[in-house]
């Protein structure tokens, strides 16, 4: 029986998408059968991140309003074998989702696939709200401030209360915490808050620390998963996500502050 696995934040820009794109490329490199699906009706930012977004020809509206089927509209990853993305509209309204419709292409795409990832977009809207509704396990992707850990504390309330499991009284969705954007310096300095500070306001169980990396930028642009770029400090951190969320008891790396050496501090290095 496939996983649904939701990727969500109460907040904008934190990155989720990054985080979908990535978790994905992890599961499918690991030889697991996976999919993508963008939840972000009108926006969608998964195709340009996952490098797909000229083979787009039909979306999740299409195959939902009965326009198309799923094997029309889900792309198969170039790099990463096991891999597939469907894509949202960029031209129909949220309200293009409805809980059946949903619901039928996810019992589909279990049949297909082991793991099923949901790219939700921001906040609470019915986009978001869809997205997490089905959800069996959730990543709560968050930074290190204090607006957007509030938001995140926002969306483990909803989980808690507005999912499928929460309504039918089952086991609740199993929520994983995502701390993106970390810098440890930063952090000692008091600019930003602590990993401590993050998981005694949320307390979930930590998942990974991403670093604050340009890679992430760069690989956004370049159309790969951060992932893929396995030299990058960015790549390392969600490879070990993925690693833990299966099961492997790794340590956090990415999450002190590295000491400058003697030459570094005399010359101001950094």
């Amino acid at each position: 029986m496939a996983t649904v696995i939701v990727v969500t934040s109460g907040k904008g820009g934190v990155g989720k998408t990054t985080t979908s794109a990535s978790f994905a490329a992890g599961l499918a490199q690991r030889g697991y059968r996976t999919v993508v699906i963008d939840f972000d009706v009108g926006l969608r930012n998964l195709d340009l991140i996952m490098g797909c977004e000229r083979r787009v020809v039909y979306d999740f509206v299409n195959i939902i309003n009965g326009e198309a089927n799923l094997n029309q509209a889900l792309i198969r990853d170039k790099r990463v074998e096991n891999l597939h993305i469907l894509p949202a509209s960029q031209t129909r309204d949220k309200e293009a989702l409805t809980r059946e419709g949903v619901e039928r292409v996810l019992n589909e795409l279990r049949q297909n696939f082991e793991y099923i990832v949901c790219d939700s977009p921001a906040g609470i809207e019915r986009g978001a709200l869809m997205a997490l509704y089905f959800a069996d396990e959730a990543l709560v992707v968050t930074n290190p401030e204090v607006s957007s850990v509030r938001d995140s504390d926002r969306i483990l309330g909803i989980l808690a209360s507005r999912s499928r499991r929460a309504e039918q009284g089952e086991n609740p969705v199993k929520e994983h915490l995502v701390l993106a954007r970390y810098a440890p310096e930063r952090a000692d300095r008091g600019d930003m808050l602590s990993v401590e500070d993050v998981l005694e306001i949320l307390g979930i169980p930590l998942l990974g620390v991403i670093p604050e990396s340009p890679a992430v930028l760069q690989s956004s642009n370049a159309g790969v998963p951060v992932i893929l770029e396995e030299d990058s400090d960015a790549g390392a951190a969600y490879s070990d996500l993925v690693d833990r969320f299966l099961g492997k008891n790794l340590p956090h790396r990415f999450i002190t502050a590295q000491k400058k050496g003697f030459l570094k501090r005399l010359f101001g290095g950094g």
